[in-house]
């Protein structure tokens, strides 16, 4: 698995090239063997057997500005600033009503890299020389069963997670700690629910997304207790997730749209940050011919990331002010800011068995502006750019 910024918070808007390029339409509306993680249900679109694989080639630009009305600060741009994030679908028809496969994903994270910037003890706070990465992939089973226009599907899956957060501590004038207990990683367990019904060209669509627990040990707990010694947590655990979509045909024309629902303040971990829920919704158009397809989508969501000046959250518990520390972390090392998406892209077929697909997704600058542990103005400014290719055999 590999860090990357995952959009929606951190998680992947989509996790193939056909959803992507949809801005993450999924839901109501089948992509063959990439809908395991969007809606299991619809893998009994697969006619027989279908393989998909490919990546994302994902780039953010972040940038983080730390200052008061006395003192310019420290600007600083990370440096981690692209990733490739795997994916590999299999989908098969065991019979008339019942489908399985298996998969493998990079389905989300976060990570910058400022170390390289300004020195912690000569600038204050600054960027502290932050690097974090949180790094997350997913193993999964659909187990779908049909019954006419109706399907019902399961998918159980492993989680395997990674942590890691470094900083330098200011400790006082020209003096500054290292702050880090290394990677920490985890193994846990989760599972899918879908469910698509078909009624003349409308198709109809609902998925619930388990909350995944993950412990690192040392990594969450040793991090924030350099700052404050009273937070002993170390779950970041992958929220849970409600959605519901819609898609209609018309000879080659497809519209669908999705809405979505990401539990942070649920989530443990995220909840400490006091990342809020994401409301999401994407619109997507599709038109296709036997030979090739285009595809263009909109999203939009609200931030996860919100100012938690004045909120008593975990992280902050005996601090002289909340929400402050909350906010430094949020900025710094968890900028999980983004709100908009434009997607654009297509299908060839190269053969009758043998296929491609393409998608670039773009997200505009989002800017947070809040106040941090050392009483400076913190802002961090977020874009992404990433493209993703896909190879499909059907056979």
């Amino acid at each position: 698995a590999t860090s990357a910024f995952a959009t929606n918070g951190s998680t992947m808007i989509g996790m193939g090239a056909k959803t992507r390029a949809m801005a993450g339409v999924g839901i109501g509306m089948g992509h063959g063997a990439e809908s395991t993680l969007s809606n299991p249900a619809l893998i009994t679109n697969v006619k027989s057997t279908e393989v998909s694989f490919g990546g994302t080639l994902f780039m953010p630009d972040v940038e983080n500005t730390n200052s008061t009305s006395a003192a310019p600060g420290s600007t600083d741009t990370s440096t981690a600033d692209m990733f490739v994030i795997p994916s590999i679908s299999i989908v098969s028809k065991v019979n008339e009503n019942f489908y399985t496969g298996i998969g493998m994903w990079g389905t989300g994270g976060l990570g910058v890299d400022y170390r390289n910037g300004p020195n912690a003890a000569l600038t204050g706070a600054g960027q502290m020389q932050m690097v974090t990465s949180l790094q997350l992939m997913q193993f999964g089973v659909p187990l779908a069963y049909k019954m006419n226009n109706l399907s019902l599907a399961i998918t159980p899956l492993i989680q395997y997670g990674a942590l890691d957060i470094n900083y330098a501590l200011p400790t006082g004038p020209g003096t500054s700690n290292n702050v880090g207990t290394g990677v920490g990683s985890d193994l846990s367990f989760g599972y899918n629910l879908g469910l698509s019904y078909t009624m003349d060209n409308i198709t109809f669509g609902a998925v619930y997304k388990s909350e995944i627990e993950m412990k690192y040990d040392g990594a969450l707990r040793g991090a924030v207790a350099a700052m404050n010694p009273a937070y002993t947590n170390d779950t970041l655990s992958t929220p849970s997730e409600i959605g519901v979509g819609v898609s209609y045909k018309t000879g080659n024309h497809t519209v669908a749209i999705d809405y979505k629902n990401i539990k942070w303040s649920d989530a443990m971990g995220y909840k400490d940050f006091g990342w809020e829920d994401q409301d999401v919704i994407a619109i997507g158009y599709e038109y296709a011919t036997e030979g090739w397809a285009v595809r263009v989508g909109y999203s939009d969501s609200n931030s996860a990331v919100k100012d938690n000046a004045g909120k008593n959250l975990a992280l902050d518990v005996g601090q002289p002010s909340p929400g402050a520390l909350t906010n430094t972390f949020n900025t710094i090392g968890f900028p999980g800011n983004i709100e908009t998406h434009y997607a654009l892209g297509g299908t060839y077929n190269i053969t009758d068995n043998v296929s491609v697909d393409l998608a670039y997704v773009y997200a505009p600058e989002s800017t947070t502006s809040v106040t941090n542990f050392a009483v400076q103005n913190s802002t961090v400014k977020h874009s992404e750019t990433s493209y993703s290719a896909q190879v499909n055999l059907t056979f």
